[in-house]
């Protein structure tokens, strides 16, 4: 996608036509393998901004990650969506993506060792673009929000972690003792794919670590409520009001993390190291 598609793309879904949004490939690699994320920003700002590695959906890479990126950056970050899939790996219907997913999901060692190389390759670009590398975090959507919940488990050193209608569990709950930065959970109240027994698991696991945690569930959204393509009523379905309030609460977190240094964030949250 060029910029002037993403910036076509921009005036339907997020109402700025005239912005100059850059959507890039970046290549890189894990042990070897080819993989190639999307960088998204804004090149009318100048002022380096934080930067955001955001894990997409089951689909992965596509038009429609860099549509959703460009919606989260708008003028205030640099964002990243990470490729978990390799580049030969591009899903081009559910069938596909359940596949690459699962596959995924089924390593979570793997799924975190992607996703902190999507981080890395986010650090790389700040000789490139205005992108201030000691203020980065990560979000998630769907299969997206499950990998970022496993990043902090992992202890990744980022400023925060936000998961929209992601999924909850995880084979390792003690793994939660490891989370250096806040978490936030975006869920749809009746979302059948996140059922209730995963999100009392998951309150169960934040209540027995240390970690400084939010979880926001809204009424009346399903799964994908932020995603405007999402129109399979009652399952996977785009919820505008809700799509806005959590965008809201994810800027209101970002706002607040970024705004600390880093020792001042680890030392509110029992978390400070020499890092």
């Amino acid at each position: 996608m060029n910029k002037r598609l993403l910036s076509m793309a921009l005036a339907g879904t997020v109402g700025f036509a005239e912005a100059a949004v850059v959507a890039k490939p970046v290549a890189y690699e894990i042990d070897g393998e080819a993989f190639e994320g999307t960088l998204v920003y804004d090149d009318a700002v100048t002022t380096p901004r934080p930067g955001l590695v955001m894990v997409p959906n089951w689909l992965g890479v596509t038009d429609r990650a860099a549509e959703k990126a460009a919606r989260a950056a708008s003028d205030k970050y640099v964002v990243f969506v990470a490729d978990l899939y390799g580049k030969a790996v591009r899903p081009s219907n559910a069938d596909e993506a359940k596949a690459a997913a699962s596959s995924v999901r089924a390593d979570r060692p793997l799924m975190r060792k992607r996703t902190q190389a999507a981080v890395d390759a986010l650090k790389s670009q700040a000789g490139s673009v205005a992108l201030d590398s000691r203020k980065l975090a990560a979000i998630g959507f769907c299969f997206g929000g499950g990998a970022v919940l496993e990043l902090a488990r992992s202890g990744a050193d980022l400023s925060a972690f936000v998961s929209f209608h992601g999924n909850l569990d995880t084979p390792n709950p003690a793994d939660a003792q490891n989370i250096k930065a806040p978490v936030l959970v975006l869920h749809g109240a009746n979302d059948p794919s996140v059922p209730q027994q995963q999100v009392d698991g998951f309150i169960a696991e934040m209540k027995a670590s240390s970690a400084d945690w939010q979880l926001v569930s809204y009424g009346g959204a399903v799964h994908s409520f932020t995603d405007p393509y999402a129109k399979v009523p009652g399952r996977n379905e785009y919820h505008p009001v809700v799509a806005a309030r959590a965008f809201q609460a994810m800027n209101a977190l970002l706002d607040e993390v970024f705004a600390q240094p880093r020792s001042e964030a680890r030392a509110a949250t029992g978390k400070l190291d020499d890092r």
